[in-house]
């Protein structure tokens, strides 16, 4: 117990200023009121730093990437907004633009879940199966015990025991249904009753591998407290009380694409795949490759930048945005545990209060970072990346470079507002 004791000292210490760095500054003069919506507020003439904007350019040129949107706040002050290349074939990239958000998806979907804890509906150690489950509906067709054992919380974390070994469920539509003899794509209903007769891959709680199926539970959840489906409590529960009104499920085709959506694009020798749901032989992967609507809390929203760091100002603790969420939900969220352990909806989450939130998939990329000095740093993009999912940390690498060299330039205002 002596040789732990310094070692609970330090972490308590670095809890301890993790929760300072976190605290509110007070304007010394009122606030003007927060833009009831930002869309058509930020034209790209408002943001403009030539040497950062020609580095962005440069990156983006190297990478392949058609077209990014870029946020940048401090202590939830929208500082800066731009867009870069292009949203289609012949349209500027503008901070109006919608994205795909992939698994930055998983953020929102944790954030509603806090929700519904604060109003009582759902805690994080409920049991998501058994005679107190909230989807206890499911019981029959669980063939391991051992997901009785499930909590919301291993869902939020990755903890549950479901694996990805052998082929991510949400990514192998095609495949159960030419399996199961099916005309359409499974349902979510259908996905889930299938996935539990598989035995876990490990004890819940006692490790973690990540999880997009652990996340469409947990949209399931959200529709069974909340009586609402899904996009629908999120819309008007978690993202209009923070002024986002444009976020929204995306679709799967070119012809799905939502207004003020971008236009996704594949690096050049990217090769053709059979459509998700198998009506056609050959389709771009971004448009057909996948069952993105399907994926619902996991990775199916679309939302432009401006709005993504406006939703993140509710819920990171820091600045003069009104939070969604508590300081205990939001202490939550945050949590550094070890370094291995993934946060509730953040990918990361380290000692000194630093978050991280990634999203990838065909045709899309995404990253967020919350820094302890209450930056926050998103880019969207319109394009798969050579690299894959990997490229979120050449972003990353990005992002600490052009803090280093133009935070201080950055203008003091905040467009959230003005």
């Amino acid at each position: 117990m002596k040789r732990l004791l310094p070692v609970l000292i330090l972490l308590l210490l670095v809890a301890v200023s993790a929760t300072l760095l976190r605290g509110k500054p007070s304007p010394a003069i009122p606030l003007p009121p927060l833009k009831a919506d930002l869309q058509g507020t930020l034209p790209n003439e408002l943001s403009q730093l030539p040497g950062m904007d020609h580095a962005i350019d440069s990156f983006l040129n190297f990478w392949g990437i058609q077209g990014a949107s870029l946020a940048i706040s401090r202590h939830d002050s929208l500082l800066y907004a731009r867009g870069y290349g292009l949203s289609d074939e012949k349209t500027p990239m503008t901070p109006d633009v919608r994205l795909r958000l992939a698994s930055i998806s998983k953020l929102l979907t944790a954030a509603g879940i806090m929700r519904l804890q604060e109003e009582g509906k759902v805690f994080l150690e409920t049991p998501v199966f058994g005679p107190l489950g909230v989807l206890k509906e499911y019981d029959p067709f669980i063939k391991d015990e051992a997901c009785f054992g499930i909590t919301v919380e291993h869902l939020l974390r990755h903890q549950a025991g479901f694996t990805a070994r052998g082929g991510d469920v949400m990514f192998r539509t095609l495949e159960f249904m030419r399996k199961w003899g099916l005309s359409e794509p499974p349902s979510a209903d259908y996905l889930v009753k299938k996935e539990l007769g598989k035995r876990l891959y490990f004890e819940p709680g006692t490790w973690q591998e990540y999880s997009n199926f652990g996340y469409l539970l947990l949209s399931l959840i959200i529709e069974k407290v909340s009586g609402l489906p899904y996009e629908e409590f999120m819309q008007k529960e978690v993202f209009e009380p923070v002024g986002c009104r444009h976020f929204a499920i995306g679709g799967d085709y070119l012809k799905d694409r939502l207004p003020g959506e971008s236009r996704y694009y594949m690096q050049a020798d990217a090769e053709a795949v059979p459509s998700f749901d198998g009506r056609y032989a050959a389709v771009e992967k971004c448009y057909g490759g996948n069952h993105i609507s399907g994926l619902m809390g996991a990775g199916a929203w679309v939302g432009s930048a401006p709005e993504l760091a406006r939703f993140v100002g509710a819920i990171d603790g820091f600045g003069v945005i009104e939070d969604i969420l508590n300081e205990e939900s939001i202490g939550q969220m945050t949590a550094y545990f070890d370094p291995d352990s993934f946060g509730l909806g953040w990918i990361d989450c380290k000692p000194d209060g630093e978050l991280t939130r990634t999203g990838s998939f065909s045709g899309s990329t995404a990253l967020i970072k919350v820094y302890p000095d209450g930056e926050c740093w998103i880019l969207l993009c319109n394009t798969s990346a050579w690299r894959g999912s990997r490229f979120t940390k050449n972003v990353a690498a990005l992002f600490k470079n052009l803090r280093g060299r133009f935070s201080a330039d950055l203008p003091e205002r905040d467009l959230f507002r003005e």
